[in-house]
């Protein structure tokens, strides 16, 4: 009975090892993916030929960016991406709106995850683009560049803001970024107010003090600020510091170069006029309660003859304003505007469809929607000028133009350290409001750049 037992279960045994080795032979002839560390990610990640969905799947293509639906980048961008949705008939695009605010607060976190956009739109400066960059999180589009000919669009003053060096300056190194478009800060005024109220446009900076003036006697707030959304208050106060500054003062400020004196001519001047300004009534007395929508809105509706800001509300005015004339100068007297290339288009590292990203940024660098970006009322950098149809849109281009060479751009002042932006702007907004004088205000924005400039050393 034992030795037929016996003979059983050695039976069973042979049959055991038999059907484990038809097993192990069937998972060995199936298709095996390769081991994570085998494939190199920037390779694979680079290359145009990117790797399709898997059968049956379509790709998807995600595209974030902030520009307001009414402005002049928007109108291009749409256009372009019309042009791709025909190029790709195959691919489902995702498009996010997102807010300046937003992408300042969690582009950094968003780039450092797998959950990212395929192209997206960021503001440019070492803040922002160079912290990205030499955090690894984007592209190097040098190479893309060449091949697809965007860094003969872009000239070399406009690609100032798409290099990024091992530290994150802007200035040099490679392409990180690439921008479709130029901007900066100009004084909107209302053609019938000033007329109204017999005043002329400026040409120093004191006949501006005279016009504002004599609008606070007549009981109108000049200025429409919206000093709550504190990166407004940004602009108004460096166009003020640059009466007193130079190129070197501009490039030491913002390439970390060489020595920044906050306590000297420069910044002193800036920041004791716009305190001045605000005891004169420029601002009324509630201008950090104040949107940047709501200001806009004021000056829109015929509240105020004047507005400081960039070139980005102009195509949203060129709607909006119905019952008054309305131009634009340069604050006056002076050789530099805060103003740059646009903000970037950049691919995150962790994109899954880059080549997908490169012909969607190509399609708005090429001339189609170029142009109609400059019809819209933007400063566009490979339109067709001699297609702008709006006397505006032409006055607006030709001041770029002109500001581009005469070497005016004076970049923004929120970009040399990361987190500069709310430095600056709670700083201004107590600034504004008395609760720092323009000493204690200069201080205040020293302290956080010296120490970033320190760890660059």
């Amino acid at each position: 009975m034992s030795k037929k037992i016996l003979t059983l279960l050695l039976v069973g045994l042979t049959i055991a090892l038999l059907l484990s080795v038809v097993a192990c032979g069937g998972a060995a002839s199936a298709p095996t993916q390769a081991p994570a560390d085998a494939a190199q990610p920037e390779a694979a990640a680079t290359e145009e030929a990117a790797a399709e969905a898997p059968s049956g799947e379509k790709r998807v293509f995600r595209l974030w960016y902030y520009e307001a639906e009414d402005s002049a980048q928007e109108a291009s961008w749409a256009d372009a991406l019309k042009d791709f949705q025909a190029m790709h008939p195959d691919v489902t695009v995702e498009f996010e709106r997102k807010t300046f605010e937003q992408m300042q607060q969690t582009a950094q976190m968003i780039l450092n995850s797998n959950d990212v956009p395929d192209v997206m739109e960021a503001n440019k400066g070492n803040a922002t683009a160079g912290l990205y960059s030499k955090q690894g999180l984007l592209t190097d589009l040098t190479e893309v560049a060449k091949e697809r000919g965007w860094d003969k669009i872009m000239s070399p003053s406009i690609q100032t803001t798409c290099r990024y060096n091992e530290k994150g300056i802007m200035g040099d190194g490679p392409l990180y970024g690439v921008t479709t478009y130029g901007e900066f800060v100009m004084v909107y005024y209302n053609k019938n107010m000033f007329e109204e109220h017999g005043v002329t446009v400026p040409t120093t900076l004191e006949e501006f003090e005279a016009v504002a003036d004599k609008f606070v006697a007549d009981g109108i707030v000049p200025i429409a600020l919206g000093g709550q959304d504190s990166w407004t208050i940004t602009h108004n106060w460096q166009e003020l510091v640059l009466y007193k500054a130079d190129r070197e003062l501009i490039n030491n400020f913002q390439l970390l170069t060489g020595e920044v004196d906050f306590q000297g001519e420069a910044f002193t001047f800036g920041s004791e006029k716009l305190a001045e300004h605000v005891q004169k009534g420029y601002y009324g007395n509630n201008a950090t309660g104040v949107s940047d929508s709501d200001a806009n809105g004021a000056f829109v509706q015929g509240k105020h003859p004047m507005r400081i800001t960039g070139s980005w509300a102009f195509g949203g005015l060129l709607t909006q304003v119905k019952d008054f004339e309305w131009g634009i100068f340069l604050m006056p007297g002076k050789k530099f505007t805060t103003g740059s290339g646009g903000n970037l288009w950049i691919v995150p590292q962790n994109a899954k469809n880059k080549d997908l990203a490169y012909d969607f940024i190509d399609l708005t660098m090429a001339k189609k929607s170029q142009t109609v970006m400059a019809n819209a009322g933007g400063i566009p950098i490979n339109a067709d000028l001699s297609q702008i149809t709006d006397e505006k849109s032409k006055e607006l281009n030709t001041a770029f133009n002109t500001i581009v060479q005469n070497d005016g751009l004076a970049f923004y002042p929120d970009w040399p350290a990361p987190g500069y932006m709310d430095t600056l702007g709670s700083g201004l907004q107590e600034l504004l409001s008395g609760a720092k004088t323009p000493a204690e205000f200069n201080e205040s924005i020293a302290g956080p750049y010296n120490d970033y400039k320190a760890t660059l050393q």
